[in-house]
């Protein structure tokens, strides 16, 4: 399929996937004088008047430079988006300042927010791990791989959110107990939908920043001792509560 030429205007230079009913490619318009790089999206057979009716309703999604029908297929056409998946940024050992974490917490639910103007069947796929590129300098960014996904709503794009969100500020050693709360709440299944994890995160926030400049005026020997106190008093309460 690479270097087919997609209505005479998109050259596919790479395909990322190739179902029955589904394809995503990598593609570059020789029309454009730039000849700047895109994401096709491609459906077929039942998921075709889907999908059509979905991306009607992308007049609130910058990156969306529309569709067209050829022959039997589908071909959504996005703005090309590159950077690193948040699997590879924020995972169990990396090493990020809490500053960094709490930054980059709101941005993805800034992100997730943004994307819940959209049909849930494209917001969801667009909150999927391989979808969220983070740019260290301040940036999340979304690749628009929009595969097909059955089921999906809002409430399901508010667990999505919640798991990347879990993911960024991670309960380990170094959490106050401020955050620990906080990602217990989400764990909770008490929120819903996105507007409601955001302002959560709004009512909260200020505590676990203030929890966090708390411990970085201590010096090493007595923050490393108020962090196992900690620990060994959420370890106490959350046995209790199971």
């Amino acid at each position: 399929m690479e270097n087919l030429l997609v209505r005479e205007r998109y050259k596919v230079i790479r395909v990322q996937e190739a179902g029955e009913d589904y394809a995503f490619l990598e593609a570059v318009d020789i029309q454009d004088r730039e000849k700047q790089m895109c994401f096709l999206n491609v459906y077929e057979g039942s998921l075709l008047p889907v999908y059509l009716n979905c991306f009607d309703q992308m007049d609130d999604c910058e990156d969306f430079q529309g569709m067209f029908l050829q022959g039997d297929s589908l071909v959504v056409v996005f703005a090309y988006r590159s950077g690193t998946p948040i699997d590879q940024v924020f995972y169990r050992g990396a090493e990020h300042s809490w500053e960094t974490r709490m930054a980059f917490a709101e941005l993805v639910l800034h992100k997730a927010l943004s994307l819940s103007l959209l049909p849930p069947e494209v917001s969801c796929a667009a909150m999927l791990s391989d979808n969220l590129l983070i740019d260290l300098e301040g940036r999340v960014m979304t690749s628009w791989h929009i595969t097909p996904m059955e089921g999906m709503n809002s409430r399901e794009l508010a667990y999505l959110a919640i798991d990347q969100v879990k993911k960024i500020l991670l309960a380990r050693f170094a959490s106050p107990v401020e955050e620990l709360e906080f990602l217990a709440q989400l764990d909770s299944g008490a929120y819903k939908s996105i507007t409601q994890v955001y302002a959560l995160w709004r009512e909260t926030k200020d505590s676990i920043r203030q929890a966090y400049e708390a411990l970085d005026k201590k010096n090493a020997f007595r923050r490393w001792l108020a962090l196992l106190w900690k620990t060994i008093k959420w370890k106490v309460k959350t046995a209790k509560t199971r």
